[in-house]
């Protein structure tokens, strides 16, 4: 394995240091003993993540009658009681999915046998809703021969995704009833007293919109540090950032700054979107400078942000601030997403359709299992749909009306000393600028004017008015005379690629309207064209899903 050629290669520099073979010792085996450091024999350690519905799908199969039809709160003690005995669930007979999933526990346990503890170390529960759905996936581990709690085995542990506003507030009483009960306890115990939680941030922007969004992450982060410290657990918060800013985008270093204190202690994972890791990390040059950075925040997350930076009353202040903010911001959102017709407007006046036509993204844009509209729709597609047209209603929508709200409410004080003392909440200013920079409304009429039926064609006037407020409050709030009036140079490429993107954007809109006139009898060389459109728009704006 890894650490027995690591051992080889440090006794071979061992000799060449004690017989005057500095040059290789300190030359290419050095670097060599670095490069296996750094990645191992595996190259890259593995994440598996599935949908808590899938191990509960085993589970009442083999489970008493009526497994299913539990609560949350009944079905923990049933999990725990199967996780702590000595025999493990029978999983003979069980159906397609159910054989499906147990597979995947199966191959896990294989793969680490074969190559070693650290080709996997984390399974993923998304959409956890409850503790119990945790433990129903150690359950299925116990009997995969992953986990033993008697002859003290944890080959992997166990994290929770916690996606939308509903399971962020429960955050903290999700790990409390997990690292509570003594018998999920001995398994964090067994590996390493870490507790892995993953945070999603597309589906709560969706459902809430961005300042609900950021601001019930930054609280979750906080309320998890709090009960991880209070049973002696190491708290390794996963990040499920995605590129765009409605999707947890905008610079690391900011974001990794802006965490709470005690959030980062050592160690932290985050996600990077294909197309992100393209324009970081593709260049050598760019690569070692986003590596730097983020080791940088890292540090300095870590070493001086061990306590509050703030007094308690300031921050008292600043939380009920940020509540008023984030109350009036989710209200605002809610009125237009939750409008009967926006999913009709969403689909004319936006290219989303044809996102399953392009040779991107890890995942279908909809969700099999789940009702049409906009529910079925995945996060994904939901931002790169409004960013295509520069409508881009993730990235700011609702902002406006939150911070005028506060500062309706005398709050002005309060929002300029948030502004210049408060990481998360320059930082959130600073993300929300930039997109409303991005945002063309003068682009987005054309799509509207074009694709859109005319009795669709006021959610425009909607989403324009509360643009308008939103750039008014944020340059009241920043003293500036135009968005990013301090950033000459962001501003300036702004503007230099929005001169190649104008045609670009013509040229899709009349595409997708040939395209749809047509149906099914559109040539392939007009739908090639306009999936050229969209890879253009994609590059030109960089974060766009």
């Amino acid at each position: 394995n890894s650490a027995e050629l690591i051992a080889d290669l440090t006794l071979m520099r061992d000799s060449l240091f004690a017989h005057r073979g500095e040059l290789i010792a300190t030359g290419l085996l050095e670097r060599t003993i670095r490069s296996i450091a750094a990645f191992g024999l595996t190259h890259a350690t593995l994440d598996i993540r599935e949908h808590s519905d899938a191990h509960h799908n085993l589970l009442k199969q083999v489970m008493p009658a009526g497994y299913l039809e539990l609560s949350h709160s009944d079905k923990f003690p049933l999990l725990i009681k199967e996780l702590a005995s000595s025999a493990p669930i029978k999983t003979s007979g069980l159906d397609a999915a159910g054989q499906k999933t147990f597979d995947t526990f199966k191959a896990i346990d294989d793969l680490i046998e074969r190559f070693g503890s650290e080709v996997i170390e984390t399974y993923i529960v998304s959409m956890t809703k409850g503790a119990d759905d945790l433990i129903a996936s150690a359950v299925i581990g116990k009997a995969a021969g992953l986990v033993d709690i008697d002859k003290k085995v944890a080959k992997i542990g166990f994290a929770p995704l916690l996606e939308t506003v509903a399971e962020l507030r429960a955050a903290g009483e999700i790990l409390e009833k997990l690292l509570s009960d003594p018998t999920y306890r001995a398994l964090v115990k067994l590996r390493g007293d870490v507790q892995e939680v993953m945070l999603g941030y597309s589906d709560s922007n969706k459902d809430a919109g961005i300042a609900t969004s950021q601001w019930e992450i930054h609280r979750a982060q906080r309320i998890l540090r709090d009960v991880a410290m209070k049973y002696g657990v190491t708290l390794r918060l996963f990040h499920g950032r995605g590129g765009s800013v409605g999707r947890g985008g905008g610079p690391t270093y900011d974001a990794l700054v802006a965490l709470p204190w005690g959030s980062v202690d050592g160690q932290i994972k985050m996600t990077e979107q294909g197309e992100v890791i393209s324009d970081k990390y593709a260049l050598p040059a760019l690569a070692r400078e986003n590596v730097e950075l983020t080791l940088a925040a890292s540090l300095e997350a870590t070493i001086l942000n061990r306590g509050p930076r703030q007094s308690a009353e300031d921050l008292a202040k600043w939380n009920e601030c940020m509540n008023l903010i984030s109350d009036s911001s989710f209200a605002r959102y809610r009125t237009l997403i939750d409008h009967p017709d926006l999913p009709a407007y969403f689909y004319a006046s936006t290219p989303v359709e044809q996102l399953g036509n392009l040779f991107l993204g890890s995942r279908p844009s909809r969700r099999p299992d789940a009702a049409g509209g906009l529910d079925s729709l995945r996060a994904i597609p939901w931002v790169f749909g409004w960013t295509q047209s520069r409508q881009i209603v993730p990235g700011w929508y609702g902002v406006g009306s939150g911070l005028k709200a506060a500062r309706e409410a005398g709050k002005t004080d309060v929002l300029q000393k948030m502004l210049k003392e408060w990481h998360f909440f320059s930082t959130f200013i600073s993300n929300v600028e930039m997109t409303l920079a991005k945002t063309d409304l003068e682009t987005a009429k054309r799509y509207v004017e074009t694709l859109v039926p005319a009795e669709l064609q006021h959610f425009l006037g909607t989403i324009k008015e509360e643009f308008d407020l939103t750039v008014s409050e944020i340059l009241t709030l920043t003293g500036k005379t135009s968005l990013l009036g301090d950033q000459v140079v962001l501003a300036r490429t702004l503007q230099v690629r929005d001169t190649y993107l104008a045609p670009l954007q013509l040229l899709q809109v009349n595409l997708l309207h040939r395209v749809r006139t047509e149906g099914e009898n559109a040539d392939p060389a007009l739908i090639r064209a306009l999936l050229l459109t969209i890879n253009g728009v994609a590059a030109g704006l960089r974060n766009t899903g």
